[in-house]
C-alpha cells in the first residue's frame, strides 16, 4: 500500500526527509531528482540516519559513518572505528513513486 511521504517541493535534491508511516521509521532521500526511501535507523547501533548527510546516493550515519547507499540499502562502510560485536547490517528499503507533487512510500 503506498501512502504520502512528503511533497516534491519539501525535498530538494541532495535533501532527506524523516517520517514515520505504518509503524516504519523511513527516511526519504533526494537523489539527482529521483527519490529513494530507506529505513530511518541505522544498522549499526540505532542512531537517526536523517540527522546525517546524503552525497549522491550515499547516506552517512552522524554516530560512527557507516555508509548506505540510499537505492539498494547495502552496506558501504561500516562505523568508525571498526565494531566487531556490532556488525553493521543493510537497511530496509521501500519503494517509491511519485504522483502529481506527492512522494508516495509503498510500506
Amino acid at each position: 500500500m503506498f501512502v504520502e511521504a512528503a511533497k516534491v517541493a519539501d525535498i530538494a535534491p541532495g535533501g532527506m526527509k524523516a517520517v514515520d508511516r505504518g509503524g516504519k521509521k523511513i527516511v526519504v532521500c533526494n537523489f539527482g531528482g529521483v527519490f529513494y526511501a530507506v529505513e530511518r535507523i541505522c544498522g549499526h547501533v540505532g542512531a537517526s540516519l536523517d540527522l546525517g548527510t546524503l552525497d549522491g546516493n550515499i547516506l552517512t550515519c552522524p554516530l560512527h559513518f557507516a555508509q548506505y547507499d540510499v537505492i539498494t540499502g547495502e552496506v558501504l562502510s561500516g562505523p568508525v572505528p571498526p565494531d566487531p560485536k556490532h556488525p553493521t547490517i543493510n537497511l530496509v528499503t521501500y519503494p517509491v513513486k511519485v504522483e502529481a507533487d506527492n512522494v508516495l512510500v509503498s510500506i
